[in-house]
């Protein structure tokens, strides 16, 4: 016997916007409350991913800037201002994505999958163990590692 998948399940972007008109129309009783908590969260995780992705691509162009001088270019430094850019714009946006910056577990995983993507990208595998650069020189528009 097979069981009965609800609108969640089967769609969840006619669930979402069901959810949304029972919300609009007063129909508090047949919110789905716990699927409701859950996507709220997801948006949370959803925007640390955002940052994290971000900050890792950005991480292993100044780890590429520093190790391979020769390659330098347009290119990186147009990726790094960008991925600076849109970290700010982000964390402006989600002022309570500040507190990941400053959380020591979460840059070190930052940290290792910039590490990991720098390693693909080059093929080196001499980058340091832990991130050897500040916050405000990660995020500065100025600072590129020599």
């Amino acid at each position: 016997m097979r069981e009965t998948r609800t609108l969640y399940e089967q769609d969840i972007v006619a669930w979402a916007n069901e959810q949304a008109e029972f919300i609009r129309s007063g129909q508090f009783d047949l919110l789905d409350r716990a699927h409701i908590a859950d996507e709220i969260e997801d948006v949370g995780k959803s925007e640390r991913r955002e940052l994290a992705n971000r900050m890792a691509v950005l991480l292993a162009h100044l780890l590429k800037w520093q190790f391979q001088p020769g390659r330098r270019g347009a290119s990186w430094q147009r990726t790094i201002k960008e991925q600076r850019r849109a970290i700010a714009l982000h964390i402006q946006d989600t002022p309570s994505l500040c507190a990941c910056l400053d959380n020591a577990h979460w840059l070190e995983a930052v940290w290792a999958d910039a590490v990991a993507k720098a390693t693909d990208e080059t093929g080196l595998e001499q980058f340091p163990a832990f991130c050897p650069w500040m916050q405000e020189q990660i995020l500065s528009q100025a600072f590129y590692p020599d």
